[in-house]
């Protein structure tokens, strides 16, 4: 053994060497397994020095349980603070904990020199501390990647590196699981650079590359937004013939769907259909969360139950995705049987659960109900969030019940909830509706001298209370200061602006809206031309209005029951009776039910035509 060649070398010293002659003395006074000369006699120790230690924890004929309860009377002795144990001695016991493979409390004295900046040093220094001997080369591999492995630990990728470099340069090998630590380290600190610079390494240095090596590798990179750069490190390591597998697969599915790009999505599964790989569960999940949100619920719903045929269990994230893209279209009787199979299921709904079902009643105005599910979640011990709470203060604010919002609003602040731009938001929202427009102001400017940012939804809430006030100036000042703050007007916002200057009958600012609105690549919506039509209207451009009501038509545009009352009602003005009666048929074979207005209007038609 290498300990036992060692100590054989230090016998050749001559016998009157005083450190031989003190290390044989404590060695005796440790095999008969007895402290108590250390401590009725302190003059054993009192010529202690670290060569001294070291003859003793390398003298094969002391037990190993015996060096390490000598180390720590060293390490714990306060008379003994100038002795404390050296690197050497370090490097001698890890050494011996290694032949005895006492691999766990050998990684304990190597956390010691990586943590103790008096011990830590450059790894070859503490290479030339370990001595001669057959298996020395063995023990030198095994103690690097261990080193090696321990920085890693500590997030010290610095000295990681280091390590790599010295066995790169000196013919040893790293274990490929070694590395690997390294790169999943490397990814949860968001280096990724870093990672895959490693990597390369890995791969010119020869160091077997696994597909777990590679997924780090890609999902990294994924999360960092370099999908093409995943996919071409992806293409080349299966060119080594390590191939992707799912996991590989789902980090580049799910980036891909981050960036919403659908071309990439169904390029990486067909892929996997050549390759033959067959989905997981967080596959499933990250498809049905993709469909679900581009609306092709049918879709979700086939994967759901293809997922169940071959026997997936879905999880709790798998049945809240369906829920919430089933209250979002609309179908709350899906989004109950959901509920109830999770839970028949023994699957626990979780605050996302609840949220989503909460989010689907309140749209649907049925606060009740959800008053009843609040109750339900609470009763299961689940607290309600934020997002719960906001999800009812806008229920109730879209109902007109501000009372029962503002209570919802003070329980948030009770429970030391956040009350953010989203609650403000609501209630300026719910309180314009019912033309309380100062109390809306109010709370916006209240909302933003307490440090609550304003976003696209505050500055268009107060842009429409000004121009529907016909303070242009405002509303101006206002969608200037909007864009200086780095928050991009959307079509609502710009919907708000035209509504203003029409309802004023100045066509050629909300033309102009319109116009500026597709410049910055939106697309105007249905109440954009409605809005348009009702002005060319009003000022009597009856022309300018059919003709905008045709341009609905053809960019596939829906036309309401208030774009037609809007057109009818203008045309039938003009005294342009078939006109008129011509989109009344139109608007009883779309399906939509006029209202009083449209009568009068056609009744008031028939009158300027009879005159």
């Amino acid at each position: 053994m290498s300990s036992k060649n060692t100590f054989t070398a230090l016998k050749k010293h001559s016998p009157s060497d005083p450190n031989r002659e003190i290390a044989r003395k404590i060695a005796e006074t440790l095999n008969n397994a007895s402290f108590k000369p250390f401590k009725t006699d302190p003059s054993l120790l009192s010529n202690l020095n670290s060569r001294v230690t070291h003859l003793v924890l390398s003298n094969p004929k002391v037990p190993l349980r015996s060096c390490l309860s000598f180390f720590n009377l060293i390490r714990t002795t306060p008379s003994l603070a100038s002795q404390r144990p050296d690197l050497q001695a370090h490097v001698t016991l890890i050494r011996r904990l290694s032949e005895a493979r006492q691999f766990a409390q050998m990684k304990i004295f190597m956390n010691g020199i990586v943590t103790d900046e008096n011990l830590r040093c450059p790894v070859s220094k503490m290479v030339s501390l370990i001595e001669g001997g057959s298996e020395r080369a063995k023990f030198v591999e095994k103690f690097c990647d261990m080193l090696f492995r321990v920085y890693v630990s500590h997030e010290m990728f610095e000295e990681a590196l280091m390590v790599f470099d010295y066995v790169d340069k000196n013919g040893i090998e790293i274990e490929e699981r070694s590395c690997f630590a390294l790169l999943v380290a490397l990814k949860k600190s968001h280096k990724v650079d870093l990672c895959l610079g490693f990597f390369d390494r890995m791969v010119k240095k020869g160091v077997e590359i696994t597909v777990y090596s590679l997924t780090i590798v890609v999902d990294g990179l994924c999360k960092k937004g370099e999908v093409e750069r995943a996919k071409a490190i992806m293409n080349e390591m299966a060119g080594r013939g390590v191939k992707p597998n799912i996991f590989t697969y789902n980090g580049i599915i799910n980036a891909y769907i981050e960036r919403k790009e659908f071309e990439g999505v169904n390029e990486i599964l067909s892929l996997m259909e050549e390759e033959a790989v067959s989905y997981n569960a967080v596959t499933y999940t990250l498809l049905i969360e993709w469909y679900g949100s581009c609306g092709n619920i049918e879709i979700a719903g086939k994967l759901f139950d293809e997922m169940l045929e071959r026997g997936i269990e879905p999880d709790i994230h798998v049945y809240t995705s369906l829920i919430k893209w089933s209250c979002r279209l609309g179908n709350l009787k899906r989004a109950f049987s959901l509920f109830d199979e999770l839970t028949v299921r023994g699957v626990k709904p979780n605050a996302y659960t609840y949220a989503a079902l909460l989010s689907g009643v309140c749209k649907a105005g049925q606060m009740e109900a959800a008053e009843i599910l609040l109750r339900e979640m609470q009763g299961k011990g689940i607290d309600a969030n934020q997002l719960i709470y906001n999800t009812l203060i806008d229920g109730y604010c879209k109902k007109g019940l501000m009372d029962e919002a503002l209570k919802v609003k003070v329980v948030m602040e009770k429970k030391g909830l956040k009350v953010d731009v989203y609650t403000h938001s609501s209630i300026a929202s719910g309180l314009r509706r019912l033309n309380q427009n100062e109390e809306a102001k109010r709370l916006l400017f209240t909302m933003a001298e307490q440090g609550v940012p304003q976003n696209v939804v505050t500055f268009t809430i107060l842009i429409d209370i000004y121009c529907k006030e016909g303070n242009f100036a405002e509303a101006k000042r206002l969608f200037q200061e909007m864009g200086k703050k780095g928050e991009k007007a959307n079509t609502v916002t710009y919907n708000a602006l035209i509504d203003g200057f029409s309802k004023k009958g100045k066509m050629e600012e909300a033309h102009k809206l319109k116009d500026e609105l597709e410049a910055n690549g939106m697309t105007p919506d249905s109440y954009t031309y409605t809005t348009l039509i009702h002005g060319e209207c009003m000022v009597g451009k009856f022309d300018e209005a059919l003709k905008l009501f045709n341009e609905m038509a053809r960019r596939g545009l829906s036309q309401n029951v208030v774009t037609y009352t809007a057109i009818i009602s203008g045309l039938s003005k003009d005294g342009r009776t078939d006109e008129a009666y011509r989109l009344y048929d139109e608007m009883i074979k779309a399906g939509l039910t006029p209202d009083d207005r449209v009568y009068t209007s056609l009744v008031s038609s028939l009158h300027t035509a009879e005159s």
